[in-house]
């Protein structure tokens, strides 16, 4: 990985940084591609001096990006939205902007190719992320046919929106809503081994043009997830489960809000089981243990309980690039 020049898109997000902070440490030279690269300036000092540069673009700007492939190792789109708002809408960044990537890419020669999509991207299915994910995958593997596609289950971390956000919840709420009961099942997985796998399939050859199923080692309902999150923050909270129909509604009326906790969208993913295959290739597959829950919650939940991080002190693993 030394040297390696690898230009990656969606650097500065939730997964991306988790990337870029392992490409530095083994030693690659990466362009970082951000609509708003002053945001990404966090991510230089994770390298040496001139290791990491941020490039200020969209995902769709074919100028630039065609003048900073050239001459790259590897390609990797990171980039994705759980919401539409505005242009950014699901279309143009899960289909339109990768499809260009690896338009691009395969153009220029470039080596590899790593598209970051989503368990459950399936192009019949209600939610329009996940049909617009499978598109994306498509287009991609239509340029690219040697890409690694990796599809990750909901993604936990210090910056994740769900953990977060329910806790938050938590702090002055009498209760939390359990979206279709709480039954669908997910497999959470920590996002330094997703980070992890993109480092894994660049450094497999036999990953090319192959799938990967990203999941954590439990399955854990919706409504097993919410209490996890309660007894890690120490509070008591009902549980009420509200019909998918009724909370359809009125995450339609939450999108007037600048940044609305739910979406009509986002309801109809939540009643979708998201959990690897049988016959997946998966973390272990390549070489990584999948990180539990219970050991990352505690990292960055704990400023959630009554008195903050001073009031319960557990030790805890440490992780690192």
């Amino acid at each position: 990985m030394k040297n390696r020049r690898i230009l990656i898109v969606g650097g500065g997000g939730f997964i991306g940084r988790y990337v870029v902070k392992r490409l530095a440490a083994r030693g690659a030279v990466i362009a970082v591609v951000s609509p708003h690269a002053v945001n990404a300036g966090y991510l230089r000092p994770m390298g040496d001096v001139g290791q990491i540069a941020t490039v200020d673009g969209a995902l769709g700007d074919e100028p630039l990006l065609s003048t900073l492939i050239p001459g790259v190792d590897a390609v990797i789109c990171a980039a994705g939205i759980i919401a539409e708002r505005g242009r950014a809408s699901f279309d143009a960044v899960h289909r339109q902007g990768p499809e260009l990537l690896a338009r691009l890419a395969a153009a220029a020669g470039v080596r590899q190719f790593v598209h970051i999509s989503a368990l459950g991207a399936d192009a019949d299915s209600p939610s329009s992320y996940a049909r617009s994910k499978a598109a994306g995958e498509a287009a991609v593997l239509a340029h690219f046919p040697a890409a690694s596609i990796l599809r990750p289950s909901l993604v936990f971390g210090a910056e994740d929106r769900l953990f977060n956000r329910f806790a938050t919840m938590a702090r002055y709420v009498p209760a939390l809503p359990l979206i279709g009961g709480g039954a669908t099942r997910f497999q959470p997985v920590f996002v330094g081994d997703v980070a992890d796998a993109v480092i894994a399939v660049l450094a497999r050859p036999e990953a090319a043009g192959r799938t990967a199923e990203l999941g954590g080692p439990e399955i854990l309902t919706f409504k097993e997830m919410m209490e996890a999150l309660l007894r890690e923050i120490g509070r008591r909270r009902l549980l009420v489960p509200v019909p998918a129909a009724l909370a359809a509604i009125a995450a339609s009326f939450m999108g007037w809000l600048p940044h609305p906790p739910l979406t009509p969208d986002q309801v109809k993913l939540l009643g979708v089981d998201n959990v690897v295959g049988p016959s997946a290739l998966d973390l272990k597959a390549l070489g990584i243990e999948p990180t539990a829950l219970e050991l990352i919650l505690p990292t960055y939940l704990d400023r959630f309980r009554r008195g903050g991080r001073s009031a319960y002190v557990r030790p805890v693993k440490e992780f690192s690039a």
